[in-house]
């Protein structure tokens, strides 16, 4: 019996042996793989991290968006910034612009192209402005001048049949509407402190006081400048009644009222204003004047007492009067005697901008020490290219 049991014992330690062996192996892989699990979760909480970081990073405001392509402008960027900062033009001489066919090379004007970014961004800046230049059309050129070939007569025409003689028509007359360029330039200054401060932004700085200064400027040229230096106006043009009106003048209509709106029935000169215009020219038509006539027009009322004015629905979207866009040019002239306060047209056949598309700046550390001066300049001009396309309001009797 007693060995029985023995061997009954003996067979147990033998059997267990094995079953302690797999305990012992099963408890270390799970050992094992509980620590792999937590090295997994800490390396994936730590990439959540990162990418947690670089979305923040991604949206902060200024920061430029993320590329995927190479940048062909960052060789020029990083060029032009040396040269503004410390006037070292190494890196601008020579530097040819990959897909863009420019080069920097100094001109005989002297000064260096702005890199594109901050090109770009000054003609963002014009272009959004308060100007003519935002409904006017606008064209790149790489002369001194810009040629506008003009159709201003019609086509003579007339009914014919199988066995009658064609008789000869009319020839059309064209005209040729030279706009030459002017240079528009601007000056700023700033410390070489300043400049040698890595954390201001010089390029932004230089881009928005070079587009402040450009936009007042183009703004008041392109709707009073007398042409010599500078772009011509349509305001500067010789105005005439529209019922004798000929190619080569501005026609206008009369409000009926010296320097002011007819005591009554006032809104009658803005209609009259409306249909004065080819209706091929009214349905991309766009009101222009100043602040403070629009605030006069804005309390216009139709017979009904409706309000001749409305505002934009959506954001960003202009405010219309009689359904027309009213575009806000503080260099329209005020109401006043004689004066052509309001300005109705399809501006973007009748009124042309050339413009050279590059800019160029010039570093001048001499003239005005401690402080540094930045010469920027471009070429543009403008002038009217469709005489028909654009009509007054002369606040007179006649």
């Amino acid at each position: 019996m007693k060995t029985t049991e023995t061997k009954a014992r003996a067979g147990e330690v033998v059997s267990g042996a094995p079953a302690e062996e797999v305990r012992h192996a099963l408890a270390g892989f799970l050992s094992e793989f509980k620590g792999f699990q937590d090295e997994m979760t800490s390396k994936l909480q730590q990439q959540e991290e990162r990418l947690t970081m670089l979305d923040r990073k991604s949206f902060t405001a200024g920061r430029p968006a993320l590329s995927t392509a190479v940048d062909l402008d960052v060789p020029h960027k990083k060029a032009f910034s040396a040269y503004l900062r410390s006037g070292d033009d190494d890196g601008l001489r020579g530097l040819v612009l990959e897909g863009k066919a420019l080069n920097t090379q100094v001109n005989a004007d002297g000064g260096f192209l702005v890199d594109p970014e901050t090109s770009d961004r000054i003609r963002g800046v014009l272009k959004a402005t308060s100007s003519l230049r935002s409904i006017s059309n606008v064209v790149n050129v790489e002369a001194t001048s810009f040629d506008v070939l003009v159709d201003h007569t019609d086509l003579g025409s007339g009914w014919a049949t199988e066995t009658a003689a064609l008789a000869e028509t009319g020839t059309p007359q064209i005209d040729r509407i030279s706009i030459p360029l002017h240079e528009l330039a601007a000056m700023p200054k700033a410390s070489q402190r300043l400049l040698d401060d890595s954390a201001f932004d010089v390029e932004g700085w230089l881009a928005e006081r070079i587009a402040d200064r450009f936009a007042r400027a183009e703004a008041q040229a392109f709707v009073a400048g007398d042409g010599v230096d500078k772009p011509k106006g349509f305001l500067t043009h010789t105005t005439v009644d529209n019922g004798v009106w000929a190619w080569g003048s501005l026609g206008y209509v009369p409000t009926g009222a010296a320097g002011d709106f007819a005591a009554t029935n006032a809104s009658d000169s803005i209609i009259d204003l409306v249909y004065a215009l080819n209706a091929e020219y009214r349905a991309n038509a766009t009101f222009v004047m100043n602040s403070k006539t629009a605030g006069a027009v804005r309390k216009m009322k139709d017979a009904d007492g409706r309000f001749l004015w409305s505002d934009g629905l959506a954001a960003g979207e202009p405010a219309r009067l009689m359904g027309y866009q009213v575009l806000i040019a503080e260099d329209m002239p005020d109401i006043g005697a004689n004066a052509y306060a309001i300005a109705f047209g399809d501006f973007r056949s009748g009124y042309t901008v050339a413009e050279r598309p590059d800019m160029r700046v010039l570093r001048d550390p001499f003239s005005a020490k401690p402080h540094v001066l930045f010469y920027a300049s471009k070429r543009v001009g403008g002038d009217v290219s469709d005489f028909a396309a654009i009509k007054l309001l002369k606040f007179a009797i006649s």
